[in-house]
């Protein structure tokens, strides 16, 4: 893949032990668990990971400022929520944070369903969640790069409003990148006018290509005045030292988890949002989409990026992610459990093999 495609990898960040398969040990989300996961991500050549977020688990920013003052390269991808975060509080704590650590922060704006109430927020329907994410990715950008912001929109408001200190600006960099996703309309209309980087869940290969075309068309549309949307693929992806071990394994682990009710995957399934739909929709075209993209998960328990796995040697996975690179696709989000081994695994596996421009992204028989 090009120099332009960037690999990271995923901290579920989560009270509850064994999250999608994950080891069930005591101290699995302690400081120590947490930042052996972020040193391993550094030592195995991973840009970061992407750190979970949501009402019940521990405070996203504080994990990730935390792995971030043990780490020297380690770039969090902080999921944060509109509603639980003002925008000003936001834009100030990730300038401080990326000021301290030299320019590592990206953000991830989640605007899908969550408890709001319990942190005193209001539930709203898709419009007004939408409507306010805009707002709020506006003005956070206003203020990491103007002075004496004001502003006065229908949900939030600013006045001489100076965010210090600024986020580091380094390589053409100018703050934090915002990642977004969603496929509703709503959030494709925010995506395509706020967003730095659209993230897609594992659909296939076709249906990606389309959203990219469509996001592409409606920022032409909308009259989108950033740099142009970026696209991320977030996605499972189950490496073994063979294809047949690795679907020996996939399917051994769907079995377990079909026996247990998909406990510990669950997290995305409380609200059935659009993208979670077009996911567990899949599995109704076939087991096996695109030669090596399982749906099976999603029949027995798995949601977001648990859905649909890439499933294959380290060969296999690695041509088909890098089909979604020539759809345009340069973030790439991956995970399998256990994570840290995972980590190391595919780190010395499957990233040279990304990086490797001498391997095309040919056509491989299903298995």
């Amino acid at each position: 893949m090009t120099d332009a495609c960037e690999f990271l990898w995923y901290i579920p960040n989560d009270v509850k032990p064994g999250h999608r398969g994950d080891s069930a040990t005591g101290d699995h989300n302690s400081f120590d668990a947490l930042t052996s996961h972020a040193l391993a991500l550094e030592r195995f050549g991973w840009k970061g990971a992407l750190i979970g977020t949501g009402w019940g688990r521990p405070d996203t920013f504080t994990v990730a400022a935390s792995l971030a003052a043990r780490t020297r390269t380690f770039e969090p991808l902080i999921a944060i929520r509109p509603g639980y975060w003002r925008p000003a509080n936001l834009a100030s704590a990730a300038a401080t944070l990326d000021h301290l650590s030299g320019g590592r922060v990206r953000i991830n704006i989640v605007s899908g369903q969550d408890d709001f109430a319990a942190y005193g927020d209001e539930e709203g329907d898709q419009a007004q969640r939408y409507a306010r994410t805009r707002e709020f990715m506006q003005l956070v950008r206003r203020l990491w790069t103007e002075e004496k912001v004001n502003f006065r929109g229908t949900y939030f408001s600013v006045s001489n409003a100076t965010v210090q200190p600024r986020p580091q600006q380094r390589n053409g960099r100018v703050h934090p990148k915002l990642y977004f996703g969603g496929a509703s309309e709503a959030a494709e209309r925010v995506a395509a006018t706020e967003a730095d980087v659209q993230l897609f869940w594992g659909e296939p290969l076709a249906d990606i290509a389309q959203r990219i075309e469509r996001l592409r068309s409606l920022s032409d549309e909308l009259g989108r005045e950033l740099a142009p949307l970026e696209f991320g693929l977030r996605i499972t992806t189950l490496v073994r030292d063979t294809t047949e071990q690795a679907w020996a394994d996939a399917e051994a682990k769907v079995a377990a988890m079909a026996e247990n009710n998909g406990t510990g995957w669950h997290d995305h399934q409380n609200f059935v949002a659009t993208g979670q739909r077009r996911l567990l929709d899949l599995a109704t075209r076939g087991k096996v989409l695109d030669g090596n993209l399982y749906t099976a998960p999603g029949k027995v328990g798995g949601g977001g990026a648990g859905t649909t796995w890439l499933v294959g040697s380290a060969t296999d996975v690695a041509r088909s992610l890098k089909k979604y690179r020539d759809l345009g696709i340069t973030q790439f989000i991956l995970s399998d459990t256990p994570y840290l081994a995972e980590i190391e695994r595919q780190g010395l596996k499957l990233l040279p093999l990304l990086r490797d421009e001498r391997m095309p992204a040919q056509a491989r028989p299903a298995p």
